[in-house]
C-alpha cells in the first residue's frame, strides 16, 4: 500500500495504474478511491492514473479534529499525493467534492495542473441556498455521527440526484451504496462539517476564476439540479471552460454513465494535449443573436 504524507501529519492512501500523461482522480463525499474504477480501467491504457482516499476515508488517516478538514486542505492534499507519486503536473478530474477540490488546486497551484474536469460541482454554491445547504449539511454530519454509516449511508445513497443511478444500474448503485455504508462515520461527519459546510461559494471566487488560465471542462447531469446554474456560471467566467450536460442523469456521473463520461473526458484531455482547448473566440459575442453587418 502506498501513502502520501501531508505537512500536517496525515497519511493519504493512493494507488496508481498505467503509464503516460498523468491523471489524478479526486472522489466525491459519497465515494472514495474505489469510485474511479471504471476510469482507471479505461484511462490507464494510455495514461498514468492516480486515485486516492481523502483524509477521513480509510485506509487514509481519519483525523479526530474537525479543524483538520477544510477546502484549502483538500486542494493541498491533491498536491501531496502528486508529490508522493513523483508527478510534477497532471490532469485533475474530480466529482462533486472532488470537483471543488480540483478547481481549488487550479486556483492555488496552477503550476501543477494540466487541466481540470469538474463534474457534479455546485452544491452549496448557489447564493440563495447557502443557509439551507449549511443547515442540511450539519444534519447530514449529525446523522453520520449519531446513527452511523451502516444505517444512514443507506438513506444518503437514495438522494434526489442518486436515484437516476439506481434506476439505470441497480447492481452498480447497490455496490456504491454498500461501500458508502462502510465509510468511517467520524470521517464523514468531519468532512461534511470542515469541507462541505465551510467552503466558499463558487460565485465568491469570480475574480479568481476570470484570471484562471487553465483548460477546464465542467460536466453535470440534467437532473442534478443544484449543479446546473453553477456550471453555467463557471462556463461564463473561466476563459478556457467548456460545459457538458449529460441527459437524464444525476450526480454520480462517472459511475452512472461511465462510457459517456470516459468518452467526453478523453476527448477533452486529447484536445488539451493538442493545444486546442483555448479561450472562447472573441467573435462569439453572447449578446449577439444574429449578425446584421
Amino acid at each position: 500500500m502506498s501513502f502520501a504524507n501531508t505537512d500536517d501529519g496525515v497519511r493519504l492512501f493512493y494507488e496508481t495504474a498505467g503509464s503516460g500523461t498523468p491523471i489524478i482522480f479526486v472522489h466525491e463525499f459519497g465515494g472514495s478511491h474505489w469510485s474511479w474504477e471504471p476510469q482507471l480501467n479505461y484511462f490507464s491504457r494510455r495514461h498514468h492514473c492516480i486515485t486516492f482516499a481523502a483524509r477521513g476515508y480509510q485506509p487514509s488517516d481519519v483525523p479526530a479534529e474537525v479543524e483538520k478538514y477544510s477546502q484549502k486542505r483538500a486542494a493541498d492534499d491533491v498536491v501531496a499525493v502528486l508529490d508522493a507519486a513523483g508527478i510534477d503536473r497532471a490532469h485533475v478530474v474530480g466529482l462533486s467534492m472532488g470537483g471543488f477540490a480540483a478547481l481549488h488546486v487550479a486556483l492555488q497551484h496552477p503550476d501543477r495542473v494540466l487541466s481540470v474536469l469538474a463534474a457534479g460541482t455546485g452544491y452549496g454554491a448557489e447564493k440563495q441556498f447557502e443557509g439551507y445547504f449549511k443547515g442540511i449539511s450539519e444534519q447530514v454530519a449529525k446523522n453520520f455521527a449519531e446513527r452511523g454509516s451502516e444505517e444512514f449511508g443507506a438513506v444518503y445513497a437514495e438522494g434526489a440526484s442518486r436515484v437516476q443511478f439506481q434506476n439505470k444500474d441497480p447492481r452498480g448503485w447497490r455496490l456504491f451504496a454498500d461501500r458508502l455504508r462502510r465509510h468511517d462515520a467520524l470521517g464523514a461527519a468531519n468532512t461534511m462539517r470542515g469541507v462541505q459546510m465551510q467552503r466558499p461559494s463558487l460565485y465568491d471566487l469570480e475574480h479568481e476564476f476570470r484570471a484562471l488560465d487553465v483548460p477546464v471542462l465542467v460536466m453535470t447531469g440534467d437532473e442534478d439540479d443544484h449543479c446546473i446554474q453553477p456550471g453555467i456560471f463557471l462556463k461564463r467566467v473561466i476563459p478556457r471552460c467548456g460545459f457538458a450536460v449529460l441527459p437524464k442523469s444525476g450526480h454520480t456521473l462517472n459511475l452512472e454513465e461511465p462510457e459517456m463520461f470516459n468518452r467526453m473526458a478523453a476527448e477533452f484531455i486529447a484536445q488539451v494535449e493538442a493545444g486546442r482547448w483555448g479561450a472562447r473566440d472573441s467573435r462569439a459575442d453572447p449578446s449577439q443573436i444574429m449578425r446584421t453587418d
